[in-house]
């Protein structure tokens, strides 16, 4: 029987190694829901045995029934019917039904609307493990934070309408934000908001490249303020589907094809305002995408590790010259960098969900009367650290995830050769499912826009003091310095790229945004391979052990190759080279006629 949790042993690890219990106690208010819910726990070790539990229960659901579905519902796709509703591949609607039934749909909802009340951090685990079984899939059982922004910013009334539903999976939901004219500028939104005499709200115009369009309840971003340009004209609101929705078309896509991709036509929809008018895409969408795009970066992990996965297995048996070709050292390298790219990755984007985690606790302490005024400013203090550090790596995650995916899963169909080409093999289907993760939630190009900001304002150089000073074991003291000399490379570059102006940042920013992900993941892996934490997982102290050693290679391998290309990185940004700007129309030549 495969389970895709207990098969994992690095996110078995980095569950026990993150100081998951503090999140826990964070998210449980201090266990004192325990007397009110008789699923809420009343301690770390319960709220702990809780996630073990939960994600062995998804992991087997993720191995033993979704990814055998995988195949045929990549073939079969979806189906828009002629009365305009859709219908899901077989296997889709299957792996729905049976994660309702396993209670696994609120993932992150609060107990009292039937939900498991987990740390994030719990569900991208889960939701990476799904995705590694079915990425498109993960697009439908991914999108609780619609659920999640509607418990965030929605009336009572409105969340008890609707968060028990989701909670219990009778439901499904989108986000209804892109639009034909304004795709990654969300401030061209035109999909009109207006109110009757009686003040009920209505929902008229198109929306495109809509996730689960056919979900029951819709997010829907609109104009709100017809005399306002710009994103203060927006609100967001939240309707049914029903007769007023038309689904005018599906997309056909390259990939995740389990997942229908739905042209939406509304046709005065009735509809209600979440929160406040005009906070719509500054405020709620923008929390809403923010969770989204660590989504993304989840669904990234699964497919990097279905993809590594087929690699290693096939490069271990298949013979060629005589030997596995895995013995060949360029297969060999190339397997290694795989595995180490993906944990790296991993480890990334656990440790901004955990962050996120932090910011989300300290922002509920805040709110709550249970906190006195001498506490309430150190409690402030610590949620905008966190909120800030969150507003850096949340971009970083999703832009290195996304890309560290489509380079596993091109290498993964590289170790195949042709039997990777064909369609005997997932590895042509990966790719095609991982071709969409740089794209969707915003591009990488914009994710590096996001992320280059916290760099150069020296919230980059705060999170990665912070990490410098935390305790590492002695063995380490060489890859500590090299990472101390390249955040002194860091620095340098950022003098450089702010005396030549924003427009230079922009033309860097890639460069400057995986100098600061490097550093940040090295330092990461330094601290797997001194964690003092014993794995759920250990049978003995042998295997922890193992695990250590393991992780100090890791590190090693990952901070002495990446030292040089730091280097590298920083001497390109300091060359001054702009001819980006000043040689466009010579180096690129005319825009071809026809």
């Amino acid at each position: 029987m495969a389970n895709f949790y207990k098969d994992n042993d690095d996110i078995q690890f980095l569950l026990e190694h993150i100081d998951t219990r503090r999140l826990a106690e964070m998210v449980e208010n201090n266990f004192s829901f325990a007397d009110k819910f008789d699923c809420a726990p009343a301690n770390a070790d319960e709220a702990m045995q809780n996630y073990y539990l939960v994600l062995e229960s998804v992991g087997q659901l993720s191995g033993d029934f979704i990814a055998p579905r995988a195949e045929g519902v990549d073939r079969e796709g979806n189906t828009l019917n002629e009365d305009g509703s859709v219908s899901y591949a077989k296997g889709i609607s299957e792996a729905l039904e049976k994660l309702a039934k396993a209670d696994v749909m609120g993932f992150t909802m609060p107990h009292r609307f039937g939900g498991l009340n987990f740390p994030g951090l719990v569900y991208t685990m889960a939701v990476e493990i799904v995705s590694r079984a079915d990425a498109s899939l993960m697009n439908i059982f991914g999108l609780q934070g619609i659920a999640e922004t509607i418990n965030a910013f929605a009336s009572e009334e409105i969340k008890q309408k609707y968060l028990h539903d989701f909670s219990a999976g009778k439901v499904t939901g989108a986000m209804v934000l892109t639009e034909p004219d304004a795709g990654s500028d969300l401030q061209s939104v035109k999909l009109r908001s207006f109110q009757d005499d009686s003040g009920n709200w209505f929902l008229r115009g198109v929306k495109r490249f809509i996730t689960n369009g056919c979900g029951e309840v819709l997010l829907v971003l609109a104009r709100s303020e017809p005399d306002r340009a710009g994103g203060l004209g927006l609100s967001l609101f939240v309707c049914d589907r029903g007769p007023t929705v038309h689904i005018r078309r599906l997309e056909d896509k390259l990939g995740i094809h389990g997942s229908p991709t739905c042209e939406i036509f509304f046709d005065d929809t009735p509809c209600e305002l979440i929160g406040e008018r005009q906070r719509g895409l500054v405020t709620y969408v923008m929390s809403l995408m923010n969770g989204a795009r660590v989504g993304i970066a989840a669904q990234s992990m699964g497919i990097a590790e279905a993809a590594f996965r087929i690699a290693r297995d096939y490069a271990a048996s298949r013979v060629q010259f005589g030997v596995a070709i895995e013995k060949l050292p360029a297969v060999r390298d190339m397997l290694i960098d795989m595995k180490i790219d993906i944990e790296a990755g991993r480890a990334l984007l656990y440790e901004t969900t955990r962050v996120v985690d932090m910011e989300i606790g300290y922002n509920r302490l805040l709110e709550s009367d249970s906190v006195d005024k001498a506490e309430k400013k150190d409690i402030k203090n610590e949620f905008r650290k966190y909120k800030r550090y969150a507003a850096m790596l949340t971009p970083m995650s999703k832009y290195h995830c996304s890309e560290m995916c489509n380079k596993v899963a091109y290498d993964s169909i590289q170790v195949l050769g042709g039997s990777g080409y064909m369609r005997d093999y997932a590895s042509e289907r990966h790719s095609r499912d991982a071709r969409i993760t740089t794209i969707y939630e915003g591009t990488s190009q914009l994710q590096v826009v996001a992320a280059v900001r916290g760099v150069c304002s020296g919230t980059a150089a705060k999170f990665i003091n912070g990490l410098a000073e935390q305790d590492y074991e002695s063995g380490l003291k060489d890859l500590l310095e090299k990472l101390a000399q390249g955040t002194a490379l860091l620095e340098k570059s950022i003098v450089f790229v702010k005396e030549n102006g924003n427009e230079y940042m922009d033309l860097y920013g890639r460069a400057l945004v995986d100098i600061a992900i490097d550093l940040i993941v090295g330092y990461l892996l330094c601290g797997q391979a001194s964690t003092k934490v014993e794995m759920q997982v250990a049978v003995d102290d042998e295997k922890t052990v193992a695990m250590k050693e393991r992780k100090t290679t890791v590190a090693t391998r990952f901070v002495t190759k990446n030292a040089s290309k730091i280097a590298a990185l920083a001497e390109s940004i300091c060359t001054g080279d702009k001819s980006t700007f000043t040689s466009y129309e010579s180096l690129l030549g005319p825009v071809p006629v026809e």
